[in-house]
């Protein structure tokens, strides 16, 4: 004969009891997946239309392409000769006709923040991505209260309880359950490679790049002092010397086998 459970204890053997019925992977699973699949396909699109061109100034990308070849000067210059080395550093850092020398930029003084286009863009990115994902969870959390829709396959402490139990508070279900609310914030910040591979690396709906984007526009977004920038780019190519990493190279490509003191990186002073 089967003891009836007490009455204070009805709700949490029927919940479990509700939580692994098979139906729970047709009705609450899979719709939770689907639902967040189609939102963050709406939203990259969504974004690509509310997106707005952003000017580029040609000064600031012809000093932003000096800089990168002076930086990969410094770090490939072992591989080209120390004649062509001595031109490309002449270049940049001569005292009267050096690029670093020659070219006069003003510090930028405008504030990103203040700029109306700025403004608008970080608007437009909280409309597409923070307002719906608050509409969705709360009504994912609304429609599904109370399921408990898959478990993990490994065990969990009952630290992971808030976080993968959200919505169903049973202090005796065990913490590998997962309810419809958690499910949804995992699927929201897990679909990154389905995202990926769907939309390509550079989407929109990705929910934690943008988030991360966002974040940290402010501090990029910053122009940084182009004559601070080329002072310590002329200081580091200054002190910077020629070490020939190709030495003796033919011998080694014609089989030759040349002394262990002219192996790689070796200055041969006559």
């Amino acid at each position: 004969m089967i003891r009836r459970p007490p009455r204070s204890t009805l709700f949490p053997y029927t919940t479990l009891f509700r939580s692994v019925d098979s139906s729970i992977r047709v009705w609450v699973f899979l719709p939770i997946v689907v639902i967040t699949f189609l939102i963050g396909i709406l939203r990259h699109y969504v974004s690509i239309l509310l997106s707005s061109q952003k000017k580029v100034d040609v000064l600031q990308v012809q000093d932003s392409q000096a800089m990168i070849r002076s930086r990969l000067l410094r770090e490939n210059g072992k591989y080209i000769t120390a004649k062509a080395f001595a031109m490309r550093k002449h270049f940049f850092n001569n005292e009267e006709s050096g690029y670093f020398k020659t070219q006069k930029r003003p510090a930028a003084m405008n504030n990103p923040i203040t700029d109306p286009t700025v403004m608008t863009d970080m608007l437009k990115g909280n409309v597409t991505n923070v307002l719906p994902m608050i509409i969705i969870g709360g009504w994912i959390n609304w429609t599904f209260s109370g399921f408990v829709t898959t478990k993990v396959p490994f065990p969990l402490t009952l630290r992971f309880k808030p976080m993968l139990q959200r919505g169903v508070d049973l202090m005796s279900l065990d913490a590998s359950w997962v309810s419809s609310a958690s499910w949804y914030f995992l699927n929201v910040f897990g679909l990154r490679s389905i995202y990926a591979l769907v939309l390509g690396d550079n989407n929109a709906a990705d929910q934690s790049r943008v988030m991360q984007e966002q974040m940290s526009g402010a501090a990029v977004g910053m122009p940084q002092d182009p004559k601070q920038a080329f002072k310590a780019e002329w200081e580091a190519l200054e002190i910077c010397d020629h070490q020939w990493a190709l030495c003796n190279v033919e011998m080694e490509l014609t089989g030759g086998v040349p002394t262990p003191e002219s192996l790689y990186h070796q200055n041969k002073v006559d």
